[in-house]
């Protein structure tokens, strides 16, 4: 994929190591750049992320039959999100999908591009679906806004314009919340258009950027999980609070559904996404993979990890962690940068006892005496 014409705008700068490698990090101040997309004036250059497209009659049965979202009545125009995951349950992709009437078109992650296309072909069997990796035509260019810029060159299919709207604002139809209270993702209004690739320079030179930090300082914010910085090889969704946009419980039977099933309304997820508040005292911020600290018999163990660490414009430093649902909700966390203990004050997204919302019964133990 060519370079980025967001990078010849002034001060673009990609950090090494970013999640987002190929587009710029920021522009010289992340800060003012978060004001800028909560104000709805600022777009964020997401080139180098994935789009694949399902074409086909059978294509929204077929995904639902395979994924974990509720898709056999998604009307064109509607976004969704669903998840796609191995026999035990666990995370393996995850995508946005948006449906115009004829295609189901899907915003992944890069890395997830080819092994999802390679898996959704073995997939297809008889089915008349086609599978197609639109990367190379379409970049994808995320915002903050209640309605979609009028000048920005948003891509159609079938006159519906390609934009997916995140729809982590509210819990979907079959979904479930674990986080309690007031949720900070309500006021998450997010949404990602498709543009034509050769339209990417007139955006660079005509429009207020802000680099892919800023972004995803506000999705910390909004305690928002993504599959390239939450997700590791043992994470299923109810650790991160995935049932509440990305799963439909009731729905027929898919790969993974029964750990979903047995965990939710029998079991607990063995670990928990929380927002961590850290001391920016020593402008230390901890890199994704840092150890999570807590006290156990007068000594340090880890009990989690970074996932996405950020400075936020009003929270300060602020990160996302998936750490053990032992870890009980009051204790005292540290985060191990290379050396360095960072404090930190937990704030619980998902609960020690998220799960288990079956009202099973207890059945009497064998030759118990039942009293009068």
């Amino acid at each position: 994929m060519t370079s980025s014409p967001f990078f010849s705008v002034d001060g673009a700068v990609q950090l090494p190591d970013a999640v987002d490698a190929g587009v710029p990090s920021h522009y010289g101040s992340p800060n003012i750049e978060q004001r800028h997309l909560v104000a709805g004036s600022a777009i964020v250059d997401l080139s180098n992320r994935g789009v694949l497209s399902v074409a086909g009659p059978d294509r929204l049965t077929w995904l639902n039959s395979i994924t974990s979202a509720e898709l056999r009545f998604v009307q064109p125009g509607e976004s969704s999100e669903t998840l796609f995951l191995d026999p035990h349950g666990h995370v393996e992709h995850a995508a946005g999908l948006l449906d115009d009437g004829d295609t189901a078109w899907l915003f992944v992650e890069q890395a997830s591009v080819e092994p999802l296309a390679a898996w959704l072909n073995r997939m297809k069997f008889m089915l008349r679906v086609e599978i197609t990796d639109r990367t190379p035509e379409f970049a994808r260019i995320g915002f903050l806004a209640e309605t979609v810029p009028a000048d920005l060159p948003v891509a159609s299919a079938q006159n519906i314009p390609l934009v997916w709207s995140d729809p982590w604002r509210t819990v979907g139809a079959g979904g479930h919340q674990y986080a309690a209270g007031e949720h900070p993702g309500a006021s998450w209004n997010w949404h990602e258009a498709l543009v034509p690739r050769d339209a990417l320079a007139t955006l660079s030179a005509t429009r207020q950027p802000a680099g892919s930090l800023a972004a995803e300082a506000l999705r910390v914010a909004a305690w928002r999980p993504r599959f390239a910085t939450e997700v590791d090889e043992k994470t299923i969704p109810h650790e991160l609070d995935w049932l509440r946009s990305a799963v439909h419980l009731s729905k027929g039977c898919y790969r993974g559904q029964e750990t979903v099933a047995k965990v939710h309304n029998l079991g607990h997820p063995p670990r928990r996404l929380v927002m961590l508040h850290l001391d920016g005292s020593d402008s230390v911020l901890p890199a994704t993979g840092a150890p999570v600290q807590g006290e156990r018999a007068g000594e340090q163990v880890d009990v989690g990890r970074i996932t996405t660490a950020v400075i936020h414009h009003e929270l300060g430093p602020i990160a996302l962690a998936v750490i053990k649902r032992s870890v009980k909700a009051d204790a005292v966390l540290t985060v191990n940068e290379d050396g360095q203990l960072i404090a930190a004050a937990q704030q619980v997204i998902v609960p020690a006892d998220a799960g288990a919302v079956a009202d099973v019964p207890r059945l009497p133990r064998l030759g118990a005496v039942r009293r009068p």
